[in-house]
């Protein structure tokens, strides 16, 4: 898989991309990430990418034209499956968006700052809007890492156990069950005994109880029209 992302301020993204298992994924040669500064596209000297909104207001918007040739100049190199623009009032992102998005290919991001980006950009490229939750941000730059990490751990081969992806939290639309490790006993807190006994069976049954019982405590929502 292939991610391009627009941004102006790709210093955010260094960190959350150069470590743990974004980086696993990149040095396997499964996912490629390259940010492309937009001031390289600027309109002047001075780097200029963004300007006072019609109308009047207080906060700059990012311009068409300098978004416009930065599109459409990486377009030139390869066609992209969706352009995603993120913003606080796209679809909330989720474990299904995280899901179909690791199918693609090609995916281009755009991360706005300011108060946006024009909403002629959004009308004219973008394929999909994007938000990670009811909140605003200095910009896109920490959403799309998110996007990122989520969608990039479920392309075959990054996780070490393939199989781990198909039990975390919403794959099946529930909450994770909870998980313990080495010591069995640890300041007289135990391992439930289930998970001793050596059978899978009676394990898998376990979790699955214990995955219904926390999201019907945790997020009963999700559970609305199963039950």
């Amino acid at each position: 898989m292939k991610i391009d992302i627009i941004t102006v301020v790709p210093e955010l993204l260094e960190s959350p991309l150069s470590h743990s298992i974004m980086k696993r994924a990149q040095d396997k040669g499964l996912l490629t990430v390259r940010t492309f500064h937009l001031r390289e596209w600027a309109v002047n000297s001075y780097g200029q990418v963004d300007d006072y909104q019609y109308g009047g207001g207080a906060g700059m918007v990012m311009m068409c034209e300098p978004l416009a040739n930065a599109i459409e100049s990486l377009q030139k190199e390869q066609p992209y499956d969706e352009i995603i623009y993120m913003t606080p009032d796209g679809s909330t992102f989720n474990q299904s968006a995280a899901n179909e998005l690791s199918m693609k290919e090609n995916l281009l991001i755009i991360c706005g700052h300011y108060k946006g980006i024009d909403q002629r950009i959004r009308d004219m490229y973008v394929t999909r809007e994007v938000s990670i939750g009811d909140f605003v941000l200095s910009g896109g730059e920490l959403a799309a890492a998110v996007v990122i990490d989520a969608i990039g751990r479920l392309l075959p081969g990054v996780l070490n156990d393939e199989t781990s992806a198909l039990f975390d939290s919403f794959q099946d639309n529930l909450l994770a069950p909870p998980v313990y490790t080495r010591p069995a006993d640890f300041r007289g807190q135990q391992v439930p005994p289930v998970l001793l006994s050596g059978d899978p069976k009676k394990v898998e049954e376990w979790r699955f109880e214990q995955s219904l019982e926390r999201t019907r405590q945790r997020r009963p929502d999700l559970l609305e029209g199963q039950e």
